[in-house]
């Protein structure tokens, strides 16, 4: 039981990847606050959830749009009535936001996609800190994805607000790190959750040929499993992973499970994080 006893909030429980998020955490012994925006579906995740609960296990729900600081600030309030101490936090919440080149997108759907990637994670961040540096003990774990490391050409709000995601990761571990707090940020993978049905949903005259074929093949074949991702999370939650910081982690390509015994090697280094290529880098004398 990695997280027995450990207090976690999950936000974007309702369904995919938080969802299972926060069903590994419960598995592995957390009590589990779940927050999303939509009541219903939240209501039925919880429910199932909590009837799997072992004796003196707590499962809490909050309803929540965790752009807006007064629900933010609200949450942290039942977190702490409802859970006591908190130990975890995990920014699940997010989305794509308008498909297709960006002179033609809705602007105000281009500015909500990045303010619920991006501030729906800094607000909660923002909201348990407090807590988590007087305790002096915590863990934080944003969820960002391939739109932080590469272009996604057609879906911009998405991969420019998943970038500052990583980059505003790699920033808080360094203001924290004093507070034994550990700020990771994590790439799932290519999920097959509703943000594919959406991508397919968009067409290759919105998404681009390519990416429209790459998203059919991944639906038709199952995509990334969730529960890769979700045990990423465990590991970044419990202590296992102790002093790992800043990092940006991928649950498919990188040996997460063999990094507590590299901490000496890459924990101060810019090994899993965000950094410019310069030409030396790739073998050029110039620049």
């Amino acid at each position: 039981m990695k997280l027995e006893g450990r207090g976690a909030v999950v936000t974007g429980a309702s369904r995919g990847f938080g969802k299972a998020v926060a069903e590994a955490f419960a598995a592995e012994g957390a009590n589990v606050l779940l927050c999303a925006r939509d009541g219903k579906v939240l209501g039925e995740t919880f429910g199932a959830l909590a009837a799997r609960a072992a004796p003196g296990q707590k499962f809490f729900q909050v309803s929540a749009d965790v752009t807006k600081s007064g629900d933010v600030d609200r949450l942290s309030r039942e977190a702490s009535a409802g859970l006591g101490r908190i130990d975890i936090l995990v920014n699940c919440a997010g989305v794509y936001g308008p498909m297709g080149p960006l002179e033609t997108v809705d602007m105000a759907a281009w500015s909500r996609a990045v303010e619920i990637n991006l501030m729906g994670t800094v607000l909660p961040c923002r909201a348990f800190l407090t807590s988590l540096r007087k305790q002096g003990y915590g863990k934080i774990i944003n969820l960002s994805g391939g739109g932080a490391t590469a272009p996604l050409p057609r879906i911009s709000a998405y991969a420019a607000s998943k970038a500052a995601v990583v980059r505003f990761t790699e920033t808080l571990a360094e203001e924290v790190k004093p507070h034994r707090v550990d700020v990771n940020a994590v790439a799932p993978g290519p999920l097959n959750t509703r943000l594919l049905d959406k991508v397919l949903a968009a067409g290759p005259e919105n998404v681009g040929e390519e990416f429209y074929r790459k998203s059919l093949k991944q639906k038709e074949e199952g995509g990334a499993p969730l529960a890769k991702g979700a045990a990423l999370c465990v590991f970044l939650a419990s202590a296992a992973s102790d002093g790992i910081t800043g990092k940006l982690l991928s649950a498919l390509w990188d040996p997460w499970e063999t990094l507590p015994g590299r901490l000496p090697a890459f924990g101060s280094s810019d090994i899993y994080t965000l950094r410019r290529i310069v030409p030396k880098d790739r073998g050029e004398e110039w620049g």
